[in-house]
């Protein structure tokens, strides 16, 4: 235990995700260490992204105005919408350069366990979206664990009755992988999506 402010700081940044305590303890006396300018632009970085940042009025994602600039481009075919929990999925489906539809971030995923269920998501929002009948393909690319899939069915059998198509990413073993190291639901859900090879 250190005295005050110094503990305080590290008390602050274990409350990050992915910061332990020590990992706390080194980020804290490296800022202790850091020229003060350096310092002091981390700490205006971090006031101006709470001022300035917002969440897009239609997907969900961030942006730094009402909507955020997927939702602005006209080019985006909005008949396609992708379903995230958040808006880091938006940048990881963004790189493949693949997807050309509209995007919803739901904040999250279902799990009883966190006390967190389908009112504390954007699904309401979701299902607004929705309801104009414009939109005939829902892709779920919910994280492939319990609460994504959870979250992923949820919605499915929300969304059925609409009449709209609705999709899950294919998930199995990643590229570069060795069978040895997949877990039984990878490998399960690999055999599931296995394709025809045309050779």
């Amino acid at each position: 235990m250190y005295e005050g402010v110094v503990q305080n700081l590290i008390d602050e940044l274990g409350l990050l995700p992915g910061v332990g305590p020590k990992s706390a303890q080194r980020i804290a006396f490296h800022l202790l260490a850091a020229d003060p300018a350096d310092v002091k632009r981390l700490a205006h970085a971090l006031l101006e992204v709470k001022e300035k940042v917002r969440f897009c009025r239609t997907c969900g994602n961030v942006a730094s105005e009402e909507e955020c600039r997927i939702c602005r481009d006209a080019r985006r075919d909005t008949h396609v919408i992708c379903v995230v929990e958040e808006s880091k999925d938006v940048v990881a489906i963004e790189k493949t350069r693949e997807f050309r539809g509209t995007y919803h971030v739901l904040g999250g995923a279902i799990s009883p366990i966190d006390g967190v269920g389908p009112d504390d998501l954007r699904i309401r929002e979701l299902m607004t979206r929705l309801a104009d009948g414009r939109v005939t393909e829902l892709i779920l690319a919910t994280d492939p664990n319990l609460e994504g899939e959870a979250t992923a069915t949820y919605l499915a059998r929300l969304v059925k009755p609409m009449g709209v198509k609705v999709t899950r990413l294919a998930s199995g073993l990643p590229v570069g992988g060795d069978l040895e190291y997949a877990d039984e639901v990878t490998l399960g859900r690999a055999f599931e999506g296995r394709r025809l090879l045309d050779v």
